[in-house]
């Protein structure tokens, strides 16, 4: 594989290492103070600059729900998207003054939205005299500096990455995505902008981009033998010292990576992947990281590294365009060079303005076709169905996924060497909004019932294994002892176990007896009434998330792979929506598990 479209010293100097932030500097953010300057009473040179920052668009460019086909609301009345971010960018920068703000993002924004995927597959930006992505001309339009390399950056293939940095008027930067032949940087590792100052001495400020090692088993399909992911830590201590060597300044971090130290894949990897803490306090010579990756609103946050004593600022912007980050900088000449003196941060919030009507217009005609497509009848249900109580009981729309992925893999192992053994499906709860109503059913019905690009696979396990895979699942549950209250809203997500890593599993009858510690909660196991044998062998129906190891489930990512499909889940409900025509909940509901106590069902 090529290093890049364009090599990498190429783009170090058309776009990526190097990029020059022309212009004076505005007044307020410079000063002179009368003082000691080292014995010699001179004026203390100072100049101030800010770092905005974004993180985890996931396509959201307009403060618009796709899936609802309204505007975009949660309970805190947060607005999402790039438009809102843009009015934000444009009072800072004109309070701060153009020349002395640079605006950064950490990843994970070709993926999320109906804009996004149809730009990705509906109407791909990689055919010939393809559209220019949408999250592109936004990002172009607002005048991002850089952006680091998300995750889901990879979910399209490396094609449509490929497409989308070269529609980029700024570089997509990843210290540790590297070619797997040559171990070099698959894209440019960094990028350095020049801020003028009125003292004649620029300002170097360097951004360093570093990705998720995760991508290594969520996206394997579309990397494996491409690239690797080596550790954010291992990379940020290769490459912080080169940037000072030339000559930075300042050096801030856009990391696609929670702050927590934590990993969702256990130790399939030697890497963590929420490492941006240890980043800090591993790695001397950061000034800020910019955090992304985990979901998470983190206005300030200090990490003291270990090895200089200096406080690192990290900061976290909440998800989808919701806040914008701001790092200010205060820097004083000392010793013929710009030494930070202080940095501190804050977000804002995006629902305190209106959109930017130069974005929503720029894009006003993309987003009309996206709505027209989502809006496309499908196939009709003869009753509603809702994910509102799916986290806790086993709800028809669920069973709807199971149903078509079981089904969809029976057919793929019909006349083969499996094809006798009972295939059993897995699901989650990926949105507790999404519903099938009674009556027509359209695209964004589907899609909003499974948002990701996963795709479908099965896998061979037996009873036992498929035991304690149900045994980590029901981990997801705060433990309740019998006769205690029940609250919904305190009952799951235990250990920060995220809904989408909550399995249900169709085909088997179990208890979830939340009474019993994690690890021991799986009672009544059966298959077709009678108790499940610890050797039976079973095909599971399984998205390639889970079956590449996303949330570490035991056994399945080792699990011998019978059938894989190229085809997205989501699509492939659409399909068969279509090809039934009517959905009707009585061919397919069941219920396969409950949550109990001591025997006796919580509902």
């Amino acid at each position: 594989m090529p290093l890049n479209r364009r090599t990498f010293l190429e783009r170090s100097a058309a776009a990526g290492v190097g990029v020059a932030v022309a212009g004076a500097a505005a007044a307020p953010a410079v000063a002179e103070e009368r003082g000691k300057d080292h014995g010699h009473g001179r004026p203390r040179k100072r100049y101030s600059f800010t770092v905005l920052g974004t993180t985890d668009l996931h396509g959201n460019v307009f403060n618009w729900d796709y899936f609802t086909d309204k505007e975009f609301d949660d309970k805190a009345h947060n607005d999402v998207g790039l438009a809102k971010i843009s009015t934000l960018v444009n009072r800072i920068r004109e309070e701060k003054g153009r020349s002395n703000t640079l605006l950064i993002d950490a990843g994970d924004t070709i993926q999320g939205t109906q804009l996004s995927y149809y730009y990705a597959k509906v109407d791909p930006i990689t055919a010939e005299r393809g559209p220019v992505h949408p999250m592109a001309q936004a990002m172009n339009a607002i005048g991002y500096d850089a952006a680091a390399l998300g995750n889901h950056e990879f979910n399209y293939g490396i094609p449509v990455l490929r497409k989308f940095e070269e529609q980029c008027d700024f570089p997509l930067l990843g210290a540790n995505a590297l070619d797997a032949k040559t171990l070099r940087p698959a894209f440019p590792p960094y990028s350095m902008h020049r801020l003028r100052t009125p003292h004649g001495r620029d300002v170097r400020v360097a951004v360093l981009g570093l990705t998720n090692p995760g991508i290594a088993i969520w996206d394997k399909q579309n990397v494996s033998g491409k690239m690797v992911f080596p550790g954010l830590e291992e990379q940020a201590a290769k490459w912080v010292p080169k940037l000072r060597s030339m000559g930075a300044d300042v050096v801030v971090v856009s990391a696609h990576s929670g702050s927590s130290g934590t990993s969702s894949y256990g130790d399939q990897l030697p890497y963590v992947e929420n490492a941006a803490g240890l980043v800090a306090e591993q790695v001397p010579g950061i000034d800020a990281i910019l955090v992304g990756h985990a979901h998470t609103e983190i206005p300030e946050y200090f990490v003291t590294n270990k090895e200089t004593g200096q406080r690192v600022v990290l900061s976290e912007p909440l998800k989808w365009g919701q806040r914008l980050t701001l790092f200010d900088f205060d820097l004083v000449w000392e010793r013929g060079r710009w030494v930070v003196e202080r940095v501190g941060a804050q977000v804002l919030n995006s629902n305190t303005v209106a959109e930017d009507p130069e974005i929503t217009g720029l894009l006003g005609d993309e987003h009309k076709k996206v709505v027209a497509y989502v809006n496309q009848v499908i196939g009709t249900s003869t009753a509603a169905m809702s994910t509102a109580d799916a986290p806790w009981k086993d709800e028809p729309i669920i069973d709807l996924i199971n149903h078509v992925q079981a089904e969809t893999v029976k057919a793929a192992l019909a006349g083969g060497e499996f094809a006798a053994l009972p295939v059993l499906s897995q699901a989650s709860c990926f949105s507790r909004t999404a519903a099938i109503p009674a009556g027509r059913v359209t695209i964004k019905d589907a899609a909003g019932l499974y948002p990701f690009e996963n795709t479908l696979e099965a896998r061979l396990m037996t009873g036992a294994q498929l035991k304690e895979y149900l045994e980590f699942s029901a981990r997801y549950y705060v433990q309740t002892p019998a006769g205690a209250p029940v609250d919904t809203s305190k009952l799951t997500n235990a250990n920060g176990t995220p809904d989408y890593n909550y399995d249900a599993v169709s085909g088997l009858t179990y208890e979830v007896d939340i009474a019993k510690p994690a690890g021991s909660r799986i009672v009544k196991l059966s298959f077709e009434g009678a108790p499940v044998d610890p050797a039976a062998r079973f095909v599971l129906a399984v998205n390639n998330y889970r079956a590449s190891g996303g949330g570490n489930f035991p056994h399945i990512a080792a699990a011998q792979q019978l059938w894989a499909n190229s085809e997205e889940i989501r699509n492939t409900i659409i399909a068969w929506v279509q090809a039934k025509g009517s959905v009707d909940p009585a061919e397919f509901a069941s219920v396969g598990w409950k949550l109990t106590r001591d025997g006796v069902p919580v509902f």
